[in-house]
C-alpha cells in the first residue's frame, strides 16, 4: 500500500469516439487485475477515511482496496457487497468525483484513487469467478411488499431478503430496474448488469410482479392485506416545467420520455417513432446527468447537430464532470450562460427555435452558489428541429397515498421519519426520489437499505 508517490492515478480505458458513438455499448472497459491492484496499492489507508465518510452508503472502501491490492478477490467481493445492494452499478453510475474520489486524500496533488473503477472490477471479476452475494433463503413467515423496482426498491428487497423475509415487488413497467433500466442509457449501464441483480434476488426468493400499476391494476389495500409491511419506492418521474411560452409544442419533449423510448427501441420493443431524431437539429435545455444522457443518446441516434443550453457555466454544472467530458468528446456543442425565455413556434404550432437571454454569475447566495443574473438586451435565438427539456423531476403523487393516510409535503415528496423511514401510516415505509425529489442512485439505495433495516427490526425483534 501507499504507492502513490511512484504510481499515478489511471482511468479505465475508453472506447474510441468514432467507435462508441455508433452503438449503445458501454464506453469504459473493466480494469485488468493488474490495474485494479496497482491503483488499490496507492491507498494510504487513512485513519479517518474521507472516501468512506463521503459515500452515502459508507462503503468499506479502504478495506476492499487493501484486499484488491493483496489480490484477495473473494474478500473484496464480500466487503463490497455488504453495505451496497449493487456495487457494480454504483461503480458505473455514481458521480465519484463529487463523492468518494472527490474526498480522497490523494486529491491534494497526487490524483484520487480510481475507486469507482476498482469497485466495478471487484464485482465483475467476482461474478466471473462464480462468486455470489449471500442470501439465506426465506426463513421467516413475514412478508413485505415493495412498490417500485428502481434503486430504492431493489435495495430494500435486497436487505429484506438477506434477513429471510419474503418480498413481493410490484412494478408498472414491463421490466424491473426503474431508472436503472429506462432512465440510464446502455452506454453507461448495460442492462444485462441490472438483469443479473434482479435474477439474483429472484433466486433468493423475490416474487416480481411486472406490468402492475398500484392503484390501477391492483389496489393498495389488496397489497396491504397480504403483507406485514410495505415499502414505497416509486421515484420522481414528473418533469419540471420551465414555465415559458411554447413548451407544450408537439416537438418539445421531456427528457425521460425520450430516454425511455430509445431504450425500448434498443430492447427491440415497441416505441414511439416520433423520438427518431436522425438528421435533425436537437437542442437540450439543462446541465445535469440526465441532460448529458439525452445529448449523448441523440448523437448515437444520428442527429444532425446536438446542442446543450445551460444557464450557468461549466464549473457549476450539477452533473458529473466525466459525463460532461464524454459528451464533449462525442461532439456535443455546449452553450453556457444562457437561459431560455420562450420557445418560438411556426404557423403550424411546432417549435423552431429557443429564444434565450445571456446570463452572468453574480454574488453568492446563502448556499454559497453564485446567483444567476440576466443580461438585459442580450436575447437571441437558437434554431432547433426538436427540443428536449431536462430541468429535473418532481414526484408523481398517486391517489393511493392520501387515501391511506400517507402524507406528502408541498412539492409532493412523501414525508417519512428520518430515523426509521416510516411514513405517517404505520407499517408503510418509503425512500428514494419519491421522498427526496430527483437525486442520486446511491442515495436511493441508502434509503432502501435503511428502510429495510427498520422493517426487519419492527417485524423480527
Amino acid at each position: 500500500m501507499r504507492e502513490f508517490l511512484s504510481v499515478e492515478r489511471i482511468d479505465p480505458t475508453k472506447r474510441l469516439v468514432v467507435e462508441r458513438t455508433k452503438d449503445f455499448k458501454e464506453i469504459y472497459e473493466v480494469f485488468t487485475t493488474n490495474d485494479a491492484s496497482t491503483q488499490s496499492d496507492r491507498c494510504i489507508q487513512c485513519g479517518d477515511p474521507y472516501c468512506l465518510n463521503k459515500c452515502p452508503l459508507h462503503n468499506y472502501i479502504p478495506q476492499w482496496l487493501k484486499a484488491v491490492s493483496e489480490k484477495d478477490l473473494e474478500f473484496a467481493f464480500k466487503l463490497s457487497n455488504e453495505p451496497s445492494p449493487f456495487p457494480e452499478v454504483m461503480g458505473r453510475v455514481c458521480p465519484h468525483d463529487r463523492l468518494c474520489e472527490g474526498d480522497c486524500t490523494l486529491n491534494d496533488g497526487h490524483g484520487a484513487i480510481t475507486i469507482g473503477s476498482v469497485e466495478t472490477y471487484i464485482n465483475e471479476e467476482g461474478f466471473k469467478a462464480g462468486l455470489k452475494p449471500d442470501f439465506p433463503g426465506i426463513t421467516t413467515d413475514k412478508k413485505v411488499a415493495v412498490i417500485g423496482s428502481g434503486p430504492a426498491g431493489l435495495s430494500a428487497a435486497t436487505y429484506l431478503l438477506r434477513s429471510g423475509i419474503a418480498v413481493t415487488m410490484y412494478e408498472r413497467a414491463d421490466r424491473a430496474g426503474g431508472l436503472l433500466t429506462y432512465g440510464i442509457p446502455n452506454f453507461k449501464l448495460d442492462k444485462k448488469i441490472v438483469d443479473r441483480r434482479v435474477k439474483l434476488l429472484q433466486e433468493a426468493g423475490l416474487e416480481l410482479v411486472l406490468n402492475c400499476e398500484v392503484g390501477k391494476d391492483i389496489t393498495f389495500e389488496e397489497i396491504a392485506d397480504k403483507h406485514d409491511a410495505m415499502f414505497i419506492g416509486i421515484g420522481a418521474t414528473k418533469p419540471k416545467s420551465a414555465g415559458i411560452a411554447g413548451e407544450k409544442a408537439p416537438n418539445v419533449y421531456a427528457a425521460m420520455d425520450y430516454l425511455t423510448n430509445i431504450q425500448k427501441k434498443n430492447f427491440s420493443a415497441e416505441y414511439d417513432k416520433k423520438f427518431d431524431f436522425k438528421d435533425l437539429n436537437v437542442v437540450v435545455v439543462g446541465g445535469g446527468d440526465t441532460a448529458m444522457d439525452c445529448l449523448r443518446t441523440a448523437k448515437r441516434e444520428g442527429a444532425k447537430s446536438v446542442t446543450c443550453l445551460y444557464r450557468r457555466d461549466e464549473h457549476n454544472m450539477p452533473g458529473s464532470k466525466k459525463e460532461y467530458k464524454n459528451a464533449m468528446e462525442e461532439g456535443v456543442d455546449f452553450t453556457f450562460l444562457v437561459s431560455p425565455k420562450d420557445i418560438i413556434l411556426n404557423e403550424n404550432g411546432n417549435a423552431v427555435a429557443v429564444e434565450v437571454v445571456k446570463t452572468t454569475l453574480g454574488a453568492k447566495d446563502e448556499s454559497g452558489r453564485q446567483r444567476m443574473e440576466e443580461v438585459k438586451g442580450s436575447e437571441y435565438r437558437v434554431n432547433a428541429d426538436v427540443i428536449i427539456m431536462s430541468l429535473g423531476f418532481d414526484p408523481v403523487v398517486p391517489s393511493f397515498l392520501a387515501e391511506n393516510g400517507i402524507e406528502t409535503n408541498g412539492w409532493g415528496g412523501i414525508i417519512i421519519n428520518d430515523e426509521t423511514h416510516e411514513t405517517s401510516t404505520s407499517g408503510v415505509y418509503a425512500g428514494g426520489d419519491c421522498f427526496r425529489g430527483a437525486d442520486l442512485v446511491v442515495t436511493a439505495a441508502y434509503d432502501g437499505r435503511e428502510a429495510a433495516r427498520s422493517i426487519v427490526d419492527s417485524l423480527l425483534n
